[in-house]
């Protein structure tokens, strides 16, 4: 029995900021794997499982805006916070009036993707009452019935994503994208291996008549 899914992803702005950009943040061309998977970990997520991505289909013309938009340019500072654990005082708040910021943004416009993907066994977290029928049943029960543990997005959290399952292949559309197009270096995910050394992966991004196959795909750090 196979446990993969087919989930449509959609919504009117997304924003996949390249980590090379350190100001203005400016989006990938499509959605990242990374997330992609966040995605699917918003609607069922346990430790047992690993989610892997394994084709994107890009069915919508890559369109970007121009925004601008108010942030916080502080964070809460780890030595405050260390302080009062300690039973010191400090302040372990961030005053939005006063630290607001206006940055520009470059965001996708009308994007519209379709997800294949399937989950893996996590043996370090796998337990005697894991089983990954009941997983899968699950993952389709919640996605069926539109549940999640907090609200999927796309890229940020003011850009809401509308997440739908397709119960079958022949349900995807066509996209409107034709031919070969290159995207470049794009993010993959982080490496967590080691905690105090946290490292990004990237592979080389290619659209196939609107599908970005990664199975198979090199992975450098």
């Amino acid at each position: 029995m196979g446990y993969g899914f087919i989930v449509r992803v959609s919504g009117p702005y997304a924003l996949f900021t390249r980590p090379e950009m350190k100001v203005e943040r400016v989006s990938y061309d499509v959605i990242t794997p990374s997330a992609a998977r966040g995605i699917l970990e918003a609607v069922y997520w346990k430790p047992a499982i690993r989610w892997v991505i394994d084709k994107i289909h890009v069915l919508n013309e890559i369109r970007f805006a121009n925004i601008r938009r108010n942030e916080v340019k502080d964070k809460i500072s780890t030595d405050n916070v260390k302080k009062v654990m300690k039973g010191g005082e400090g302040e372990l708040f961030i005053s939005s009036t006063e630290s607001r910021q206006q940055r520009a943004s470059m965001v996708l416009r009308d994007v519209d993707y379709v997800i294949e993907t399937h989950f893996e066994k996590n043996d370090l977290k796998w337990g005697e009452k894991d089983s990954e029928e009941g997983h899968y049943n699950i993952a389709l029960r919640r996605l069926r019935q539109g549940q999640h543990f907090h609200a999927p997005c796309l890229g940020t959290r003011e850009f809401p994503a509308r997440v739908v399952l397709l119960e079958q292949h022949s349900e995807i559309p066509e996209s409107a994208i034709n031919g070969e197009r290159d995207l470049g270096w794009m993010l993959y995910d982080m490496d967590f291996a080691n905690p105090r050394d946290i490292q990004p992966r990237f592979f080389k991004a290619c659209l196939q008549e609107g599908i970005l196959d990664l199975k198979g795909i090199e992975v450098r750090q």
